[in-house]
């Protein structure tokens, strides 16, 4: 081979070849050396160090005449990753790709990218990628050359990047012995076999980031649809390798198809309990904004507020306010309060989306329908909106007074059914839209359809009446004829679509594309071949089923996608977990009765002066049952968040949202034996060692899982109290000095500890901690829960239990995720004996091992009044979660066509993110005349 660089110094071999040596102290060695050895090379094999944009910056266009090259590349992985499932692997070398600046760096070198792009996909370039662990390779780097006049090895410091060869102070040793160029290929062939093919979507995106390019929306007003992989491709879960899921995407593309179909949506999102509805709705709302079609209200329940707004910061980049009942301001995502003039104030957002506590809303209607004068219902009537939202819907139903026939609908339903007629879009959710009856499912379509008749038709529609509808969608009665058909079909009239039914229908009735109803009759058709087209469509049963069962008003407005079925897809990871305490399994007697703790007579002597205290609040002629319940719950919890919650009832604090609202008055007062009940709770608990922190730290330490410690395999530790959370955090930094433990909780309150002192830190800083295995013990809010991936860490603990199904499945789907590296996870659960939290836990945990029906699995909450009678709780929980074997569409329509690419990955066109905040953080408009 020649060479037009001069080697510093050359040693023949009595064997046979030379070993000569390259100094750039001596001459340049760009554009040279490797360049003149790869031209006309039949194959390259070459040791690299990291893979970056620039791997093959100085040496591309000699690349493209070899017919094979073959490049091993480190990677920053654990050998964990590594070992994981192949979707698990290619997600974190994704997020390693896309770490930093790589999208300043592609705009800087887009040559560079669309080189390495087309090298990449040629078919004649191969990259597998090896972690750090088994072979932290950077500057051990080498490489074998074959060409017409035989191999060479070389090996060196350098990378195949201009600045190695040309500006670093760089040696080369190249040996042509065929002793030398087999050592060098063996080392090769080593690392090869470890190595791991560079995933597809990396390769995709490097193609993506050649040809990115930031577009203003206004280069979307003729396809609408396009501006969701613009908005959305680059948010803040990109750089986690993540993206939306594709049953999240396939939402959105259904709300943006409402939208241009009917002019509005509206949609009832029933997904089950955690398959994550609300980057759904967020990014639906996100659109809504972003094309201008007006304010966004949010309502969800007051316990929810923060995190919804902490989910859509840090999932999605999206900046909102959120409403605070007490102080009657709005805070902003970092956690400041906007100054304002008290509850007037409510519908002017100083951001495009607002979120609003459905207590509010509660409490706000009087018993006429009709708001109280003054309050947030009151001048939340008064805005205009493009879309509002409502997350735990099913709270929102009527009830039939006994004696009556007539549907009486609560304060909720009465809103959403008024405000409906204000919205542009209405968006509800809720996994269980089904509560005592199918009545409850038609109150939520009966407000969706509020202003919008293409959802049930008109009042003469049988849609409107389930009783006469439901036997047609179980299968238990088939239509036999079009005229029996007809209105079922008309009223209201789907969409067209691909069917050439409908079509038809439309032009022989001569409908306009914004007509959904007609009271036209089948012999108006007045084409015989349409009118023998519909009625053998109408009473055909392909498979065994009718035509009402395979597409009606339920259908196409609520959306229901299954965990069973995301599953068997391959979306959702199907992970057991294993619960601790277990009756299988021996626990330390010390600690446990049965499967729960112990109590101390502190504890006792607190639980009941709560019994106590609730007695004499209620002869204020009051309901004292969630009274009762709130503070259960934080004793249940943890001493600190019943010392709080005491203390704030006295006045020496500030009550939470959700007091307040139930309260319903601008403060709480306690009476002389209120208060006396409320200082007894206080003087038992505090200063008392809680038996929790002993449960946490035997779990942490004592209780092995394949001979490991709980501690060993990192644990995220949960509570819905930030109280609780805060104690457990520093009392665990104060046990474990040498530990890093974090606390990862709402806006400005994320902490590390370490020995006791706390370092306040960013939520992204955390997860980067703990992805790196930097961190293992995580002390978490369910407040900050959404968009905590854990998949490091292979326990949970759950210091207290949310009477809510729904948010228990949240915490669980921190850890049972892709890119757990175990086979199984473990959860413990810690409940005191002998109270209610542990008789709710039992029932919840029965209820959870069982089949799913057709629109859900449990309820999204415990009502209070549930509580005071178990056997009532459980018959409750029993009838949500008996299996029914039964037709389901819901699969057919919403599951079936997850796995197609939807091309959201390939979005070249992407809009900035500073004119999506810009947009973001524009007001509301002040709103103007009266509520209707």
């Amino acid at each position: 081979m020649s060479t037009s660089i001069t080697p510093v110094s050359t040693t023949a071999f009595a064997a046979g070849g030379r070993l000569s040596r390259f100094s750039s102290r001596h001459g340049r060695l760009s554009h040279v050396y490797l360049a003149d050895r790869l031209r006309g090379a039949r194959t390259y094999d070459r040791i690299a160090g990291y893979f970056r944009s620039s791997i093959f910056e100085l040496v591309g266009e000699e690349l493209e005449g070899i017919d094979r090259v073959r490049i091993v590349a480190n990677a920053d992985l654990d050998v964990e990753d590594v070992e994981a499932a192949q979707k698990v692997r290619d997600a974190k070398l994704f997020q390693r790709f896309v770490e930093g600046d790589v999208i300043v760096d592609a705009a800087v070198h887009r040559g560079r990218y669309a080189k390495l792009h087309q090298l990449l996909s040629s078919g004649r370039v191969e990259v597998r990628v090896v972690p750090r662990t088994v072979a932290p390779f950077l500057h051990g780097k080498a490489g074998v050359i074959t060409g017409p006049e035989g191999a060479v090895a070389f090996i060196g410091s350098i990378n195949e990047t201009r600045a190695a060869w040309a500006h670093n102070y760089e040696l080369v040793w190249e040996d042509t012995s065929s002793e030398g160029v087999e050592w060098v290929q063996a080392e090769f062939e080593e690392l090869w076999e470890k190595g791991k093919p560079l995933p597809d979507a990396i390769i995709r995106e490097v193609g993506r980031l050649a040809h990115r390019r930031e577009v203003d929306i206004i280069e979307f007003a003729e396809n609408p649809a396009a501006v969701a992989p613009a908005a959305l491709a680059e948010t803040p879960i990109y750089r986690d390798g993540e993206s939306l899921q594709p049953w999240q995407r396939a939402f959105v593309a259904q709300f943006l198809a409402h939208r241009e179909t009917y002019g509005k949506a509206r949609v009832l999102l029933a997904d089950e309990v955690g398959v994550g509805k609300t980057l759904s709705l967020a990014a639906s709302a996100l659109l809504s904004v972003l094309l201008e079609d007006g304010p966004v209200l949010i309502l969800v329940p007051s316990t929810l507020t923060e995190q919804w707004q902490i989910e859509l910061l840090d999932r999605l980049g999206m900046p909102v306010a959120r409403w605070h009942s007490t102080r009657k301001c709005w805070i902003d995502p970092a956690g400041r309060v906007i100054k304002g003039s008290g509850a007037s104030d409510v519908a002017r957002c100083p951001y495009a989306i607002g979120i609003v506590s459905t207590g509010l809303i509660v409490h706000g209607i009087d018993r006429h329908g009709e708001p109280k004068a003054g309050s947030e219902a009151e001048h939340l009537f008064r805005q205009k909106y493009g879309m509002v939202v409502l997350d735990e819907a099913h709270k929102a139903r009527g009830s039939e007074p006994i004696g009556s026939t007539h549907r009486v609908p609560n304060n909720l339903l009465k809103f959403i059914s008024r405000i409906a007629t204000r919205t542009k879009h209405m968006l509800l959710s809720t996994a269980t839209p089904i509560q005592t009856g199918e009545d409850d499912l038609w109150d939520l379509l009966q407000a969706l359809n509020q202003d919008a008749g293409f959802v049930l038709g008109t009042a003469f529609s049988p849609w409107q009446r389930p009783t006469e509808v439901m036997p047609l969608l179980k299968g238990e009665r088939q239509v036999t004829s079009l005229r029996e058909g007809w209105q079922l079909l008309t009223n209201p009239l789907p969409p067209v679509g691909d069917d050439d039914l409908l079509a038809d229908i439309r032009d022989a009735l001569d409908l306009k594309p914004g007509e959904w109803n007609t009271t036209k009759t089948p012999s108006d058709l007045s084409n015989p071949v349409i009118e023998a087209k519909a009625e053998m469509e109408l009473t055909a049963l392909p498979g065994g089923y009718g035509y009402f069962q395979r597409d009606n008003p339920l259908l196409r407005h609520v959306v229901l996608r299954k965990r069973r079925d995301l599953e068997r897809l391959g979306l959702i990871p199907m992970l057991p977990v294993d619960i601790h305490p277990t009756s299988g399994t021996p626990n330390p007697l010390h600690l446990f009765d049965g499967l729960s703790l112990y109590t101390s007579d502190a504890f006792d002597t607190a639980y009941q002066a709560v019994g106590r205290f609730t007695k004499a609040y209620s002869k204020r002629d009051k309901p004292a049952g969630f009274m009762k319940t709130l503070l259960l719950q934080r004793l249940c919890s943890s001493h600190a968040a019943a010392i709080s919650t005491a203390r704030a009832l006295m006045g020496e604090g500030e009550l939470d949202d959700e007091v307040q609202e139930e309260l319903d008055e601008e403060s709480f007062d306690p009476q002389l034996e209120e208060r006396r009940h409320l200082l007894d709770i206080v003087s038992a608990l505090d200063g008392v060692d809680d038996p929790k922190l002993r449960a946490v730290r035997y779990f942490l330490d004592e209780h092995r899982t394949a001979r490991l410690s709980w501690r060993e395999m990192g644990a995220i530790i949960f509570s819905q109290y930030y109280d609780t959370a805060l104690w457990t955090a520093q009392a665990l930094s104060a046990a474990y000095p040498n530990e890093v433990v974090a606390l990862y909780a709402g806006s400005g309150k994320s902490k590390l500890l370490v020995n006791g002192a706390g370092t306040s830190v960013e939520r992204q800083q955390i997860k980067k901690l703990v992805l790196h295995r930097e961190v293992r013990l995580v002390v978490a809010t369910d407040a900050a829960c959404e968009g905590l991936n854990l998949q490091t860490l292979g326990t949970l603990i759950n210091v207290d239990l949310p009477w809510n199904p729904a948010r228990l499945e949240q915490r669980i789907g921190r850890i049972k995720r892709f890119g757990q590296t175990r086979d199984r996870v473990d959860m413990a659960n810690l409940t005191y004996a002998g109270t209610i939290d542990e008789t709710v836990y039992r029932v919840l945990s029965q209820r959870l091992k069982v089949s799913s029906d057709i629109f859900g699995t449990m309820p999204e909450t415990i009502d209070a009044d549930w509580i005071d009678d178990l056997e009532q709780l459980e018959q409750r929980l029993r009838e949500y979660t008996v299996p029914r074997k039964r037709f389901d569409p819901f699969e057919a329509r919403y599951a079936a066509n997850l796995l197609e690419d939807d091309g959201w990955a390939a979005a070249e066109a992407v809009l900035a993110r500073s004119d999506v905040e810009r947009r973001l953080a524009a007001g509301w408009p002040a709103p103007r005349g009266r509520s209707t």
